[in-house]
């Protein structure tokens, strides 16, 4: 099986990114990631500050997957994470929701035992593994891997992790896809700007889809599809997230606006990914029986 050691990473998704492997249709691919903190912060006297924003989240990659066209959708399931020991978490002065009354840095080691994140000495934390950057190169713009969008990228949804399936838009040949930024534990908001930061070891399946209408990004996990957006503001993202979704169900189901609309309004759920970073991201999650019921299957 491939494997793409740590050592290839890249702090921005780009067009110009030099592809470090490549792969077919079909195969299996490892990405080694660092943490969020380019693995930099191995105790607790070591401060968020000491690492520098250019080094902040970086993304093993990118692959090119042969045969991915301009236009085609890059389908990439999350088959297995494995963790690392130790995850970190840190807080700053204004950094994250909290940022105005957070008075100075903090870091925090998180012993991974068990499938356990041993948070202090009595609360311990199934782990939930998932992946927080996972994109391709946009067509023109070179976009920082903090930041999410059209083409992916750091979109901090707990959603992604083993058994998903992200789908992603192939904005140029190849799709040039790096991740990256896994987290342990992460719970909707991000509020501090972290989850359990951690390097973890991603194995996924690429699969390249031709004439497909999907919008994207685009994720199925467990018993939903998901739409994913990102905007300056929440609202802006809870609208085109709602948008997307309801131009799905009209397009899959058939329905007119006003039947899908009152559908989402009573099947559909809107969650907040992340509050965060540059953009806000939300997801709306829409039910795959109702798929079922209607003969449409994602594919």
């Amino acid at each position: 099986m491939l494997v793409i050691s740590q050592e290839n990473v890249v702090l921005q998704m780009s067009p110009n990114n030099v592809p470090v492997a490549h792969a077919s249709p079909g195969d299996s691919i490892v990405f080694q990631t660092l943490d969020c903190f380019s693995n930099e912060i191995a105790r607790e006297d070591q401060l968020f500050s000491s690492v520098g924003w250019d080094r902040i989240n970086p993304a093993t990659g990118p692959l090119y997957v042969d045969g991915a066209r301009v236009g085609d959708i890059l389908r990439v399931e999350v088959l297995d994470i494995k963790l690392d020991t130790q995850g970190v978490m840190t807080t700053a002065p204004n950094h994250g929701a909290l940022g105005h009354i957070i008075d100075k840095e903090k870091t925090k080691i998180v012993p991974i035992v068990d499938g356990k994140a041993k948070f202090n000495d009595r609360i311990e934390l199934d782990v939930n593994p998932m992946i927080g950057v996972i994109g391709t190169a946009p067509e023109k713009d070179e976009i920082p891997t903090g930041t999410p969008g059209k083409h992916g990228g750091n979109m901090d949804c707990k959603r992604i992790g083993k058994g998903s399936v992200v789908y992603l838009s192939v904005n140029v040949p190849g799709a040039l896809l790096a991740m990256g930024d896994v987290h342990a534990l992460m719970a909707d908001g991000e509020i501090i700007v972290c989850g359990i930061e951690i390097a973890a070891e991603i194995t996924v399946k690429v699969d390249v889809l031709t004439g497909l209408s999907l919008p994207l990004p685009m994720i199925v996990q467990g018993e939903h599809v998901i739409t994913i957006a990102s905007g300056e503001t929440l609202d802006e993202a809870a609208i085109i997230a709602t948008e997307m979704m309801l131009d799905f169900v009209r397009q899959a189901l058939g329905l007119d606006i006003h039947e899908a609309g009152m559908l989402l309004s009573v099947v559909g759920d809107l969650r907040i990914c992340q509050i965060v970073d540059p953009l806000m991201t939300v997801r709306m999650e829409f039910p795959l029986w109702i798929l079922d019921k209607y003969g449409c299957r994602m594919t």
